[in-house]
């Protein structure tokens, strides 16, 4: 059996620049009316939020309003400096925030309230602290100042979603070019449950962990693929060597080094020692800019 590909620091450095140049190509290419379209929705929403909650002095007695309706709740949430996420929310105040709990429990509204008032940037509505009404200079400076973070946050998190699943759709396609078939997900209690030689799936449970592609080589071992993208060397921590590389060693642990070959499909942005890091805690290692790679040592366990 071929062991599994293992790349020098040179040629490591070498893909990690080409993978970089490209993530910064695309992010200056990016066109600036995705960011424009999601700023004018958003300022829309904040101006209804104040309206609503006649410019915050009345939240407690619009909380309901407030609160049941997506747009609006997302938009309370940017209220706080810095804003506080859904999943936040829910812990902090002890809630469900579905309409129907919150109709139906108005202290439980409340609670999501007042962890919301606690946390809001006085910067932006200083005239809530005052109790008094805003100026019109003050309600338009907040409106927009609201509205740029709710965009930027959209912008960020559809960007990562989109180069994900991008870069997912990507791999796909290139196995099924190489002559793999594709077949139904599945959880993988045991290895003889895996993809059989030829085939494989979509993300599936492998052991206790996910992988977005497991793949069932020629030669009867099993490729377990992670397609992660990174948008900075801080960032690449946490996809790389606290996501990709921690599954890895679970895996190897759990199914064995003969049997199966945790992989990492990377683009963006990587720090060179921690792709080392990886690679050493038996990480392989392809880059979604030359795929061609790993569809030329998956057909080398053809022989």
């Amino acid at each position: 059996m071929i062991p599994p590909q293992r790349w020098s620091r040179e040629e490591l450095e070498a893909s990690r620049v080409r993978s970089m140049e490209i993530f910064r190509q695309e992010r200056m290419h990016e066109p600036l009316e995705d960011y424009l379209e999601a700023f004018e929705e958003y300022q829309g929403v904040v101006e209804n939020l104040l309206e609503t909650s006649i410019d915050l002095l009345q939240l407690d007695n619009n909380a309901i309003s407030v609160l049941t309706d997506p747009n609006l709740l997302k938009a309370f949430r940017y209220l706080a400096g810095p804003p506080v996420s859904a999943d936040d929310l829910k812990v902090l105040a002890e809630a469900v925030l579905s309409p129907k709990r919150l109709r139906s429990d108005p202290a439980m509204a409340k609670r999501v309230v007042d962890i919301v008032k606690i946390g809001l940037d006085r910067r932006r509505f200083p005239w809530v602290a005052e109790a008094r009404e805003p100026t019109e200079a003050e309600r338009s400076a907040a409106v927009l100042a609201s509205a740029a973070l709710m965009a930027t946050g959209h912008v960020g998190t559809a960007r990562r979603m989109e180069g994900k699943a991008a870069q997912e759709s990507l791999v796909e396609t290139a196995l099924e070019t190489t002559g793999l078939t594709k077949v139904p997900e599945r959880d993988i209690g045991t290895l003889n449950q895996a993809p059989q030689p030829g085939q494989f799936c979509g993300e599936s449970m492998l052991g206790e962990r996910k992988a977005d592609f497991v793949v069932g080589l020629w030669d009867d071992r099993v490729m377990a693929i992670e397609c992660k993208v990174s948008n900075s060397a801080l960032n690449s921590i946490k996809r790389l060597n606290n996501d990709a590389a921690a599954k890895a060693e679970f895996w190897l642990k759990h199914f064995g080094t003969a049997q199966l070959i945790p992989t990492a499909v990377l683009s963006g942005v990587y720090k060179l020692h921690h792709l080392v890091n990886a690679q050493d805690h038996g990480l392989t290692l392809f880059w979604a800019h030359d795929l061609a790679q790993l569809l030329a040592w998956i057909e080398r366990t053809r022989r």
